[in-house]
């Protein structure tokens, strides 16, 4: 019904930045919020960042100040603009979708992709 596909990973230096891409085909029109997760080896599953169909973030406070979420609608796509990269920021990224359509309401992911910040 809706798929994701992520582009824009990769190996980054400390400092660095990246810009994560999320583009969305299917039944776009019943997407609603949009987000990004992360997920490090060993570690947990957390929430980076969402944005409501209407544009407003929100964010983990790890990332407050050095991340941007946007969307562009007409497109069906969803940013991710990582500047001041951590080695912490290590992770695969995965992209979400929030559909509400008949009175459900639906999860969908990207397939991740690799965020690797080292010098």
């Amino acid at each position: 019904q809706v798929q994701l596909v992520e582009s824009g990973g990769g190996l980054v230096q400390p400092g660095g930045s990246l810009r994560l891409s999320c583009a969305a085909s299917g039944r776009t029109i019943s997407i609603n919020d949009m987000g990004w997760y992360r997920q490090a080896p060993g570690k947990e599953r957390e929430l980076v960042a969402v944005i409501t169909s209407g544009g407003y973030p929100n964010y983990a406070d790890s990332v407050k100040g050095r991340f941007t979420i946007s969307r562009d609608n007409a497109k069906s796509t969803v940013y991710l603009q990582m500047n001041s990269l951590k080695p912490e920021d290590t992770a695969v990224y995965y992209c979400t979708a929030r559909t509400f359509y008949a009175l459900r309401s639906r999860d969908y992911w990207g397939q991740g992709t690799q965020v690797t910040v080292s010098s």
